[in-house]
């Protein structure tokens, strides 16, 4: 029986929301090299899917953190998926950039919370998890985060660590392995590549193909 994180990962890859190109790897922002990429952004545009990840994102939300009373999107890739979960679940939605607005009233978060709010922070993809827990340490200042909910996560082992660390609990609709085995099932990759993409994910900083 096909279960939620290899649904999404085969959506994922039949809009070509995942590229894999051991032999021509992509540049992250942080600079490391990386075989894999993923574009959440793509799923936007489908209105179909962009109704499936809202669905599976109030539903996930509903079911385990019944408590919370407020959303938040990381800026900029979640702000879009943020504010379909908050109009469906009439809750008050703000987004958080990832450093204050440099003129005007220089916010770091935009949008009205009130303390004490308990939010879920809603974020697109998670990678090393800096980006995703620098939102979360901006919303503690006045509010509770209950927990955050993503599209994709890379499950790097120094993600997992710092989410346990900061204690945020973290959901997501699919994950690294069930894009590599529903790629596999595919054809999209072979059985050749699955090596050369894990020993990337035990050492992405340092990998080099």
């Amino acid at each position: 029986m096909n279960t939620l994180d290899t649904i999404f990962a085969e959506k994922l890859l039949k809009i070509k929301a995942i590229k894999v190109q051991p032999e021509s790897p992509f540049t992250w922002a942080s600079g490391w090299k990386s075989p894999f990429y993923c574009d959440n952004r793509k799923t936007l545009s489908y209105p179909v899917l962009r109704s499936f990840i809202k669905i599976e994102f109030c539903r996930i939300i509903l079911e385990n953190f019944p408590e919370a009373n407020a959303i938040a999107g990381v800026a900029t890739g979640a702000i879009p998926q943020g504010a379909l979960v908050a109009d469906e679940l009439q809750l008050p939605f703000v987004y958080v950039r990832s450093k204050p607005k440099d003129h005007g009233l220089e916010n770091l978060i935009e949008g009205e919370l009130s303390p004490g709010m308990k939010v879920v922070v809603v974020e697109d993809l998670v990678s090393t998890g800096g980006s995703s827990l620098k939102a979360v340490e901006a919303l503690r200042q006045d509010c509770e985060v209950v927990g955050m909910v993503a599209a994709f996560t890379y499950g790097f082992p120094i993600a997992e660590e710092a989410f346990k660390k900061a204690q945020v609990k973290l959901i997501t609709l699919t994950n690294y392995q069930a894009v590599v085995q529903s790629a596999l099932k595919t054809g999209y990759i072979n059985n050749a590549h699955v090596p050369i993409l894990n020993q990337w994910r035990r050492d992405p900083a340092n990998w080099n193909i």
